[in-house]
């Protein structure tokens, strides 16, 4: 979301191309006070919004049921409508059946020629062809995508356009997290052979 709003990927080729001597740079955008909406509202939805405080956004989310134990974040029970009210609308969603191509043109358009989307639920929850059609005509701002439809395969098209910022689903994939991943597997071990409760059972 930083990266595409400010346009730090887009400003560091135009650093790295020598153009900043002969050409103007370009105006971007801020992130503090804007609208966001993210859709899919659990652990992942909610860290989202407890880090967009810092920029003192305005949150509010879509998911298949209002959350309880968050009734400071207006509920959108529709997500056209989330998107119609956000600036940036962020996917959080669990991928399959009932979230695929989720965000198709009619969401986009809601989104608007002003408004931003962050994937980093799944690359099916956007009909990406749909989004590449946006993204070329300005039917929104810009993208930042760290999921696609076809890992580790990306469309072409997104390579030559200055408003979407691409990731190869790296989301997770930092030491500390990786290292803390691994702990949890070996406490879980643990628990479960001295006979105490597992720390994330599946139920």
């Amino acid at each position: 979301m930083l990266d595409v709003v400010r346009g730090i990927s887009c400003n560091d080729r135009f650093v790295r191309a020598g153009k900043w001597s002969h050409e103007p740079v370009a105006n971007s955008w801020t992130i503090k006070g804007k609208k966001l909406g993210i859709a899919g509202f659990g652990a992942i939805g909610k860290a989202v919004a407890k880090r967009a405080l810092a920029f003192d956004m305005a949150v509010a989310y879509f998911s298949s049921r209002q959350q309880t134990d968050t009734p400071e974040y207006p509920f959108y029970p529709d997500l056209r409508v989330l998107a119609e009210w956000a600036d940036v609308l962020v996917l959080c969603v669990s991928g399959g059946a009932r979230s695929y191509h989720m965000v198709d043109q009619s969401i986009l358009e809601a989104l608007g020629a002003e408004g931003f989307l962050i994937n980093v639920a799944r690359g099916s929850v956007v009909d990406e062809a749909a989004l590449i059609a946006a993204l070329q005509g300005h039917t929104i701002r810009g993208a930042g995508l760290d999921v696609f439809a076809e890992e580790p395969h990306v469309p072409e098209a997104f390579y030559s356009l200055d408003n979407v910022v691409l990731q190869p689903h790296r989301a997770s994939a930092t030491f500390e997290t990786r290292h803390a991943m691994g702990r949890l597997v070996f406490d879980n071990l643990a628990a479960f052979f001295q006979g105490k409760p597992l720390l994330t059972p599946v139920i």
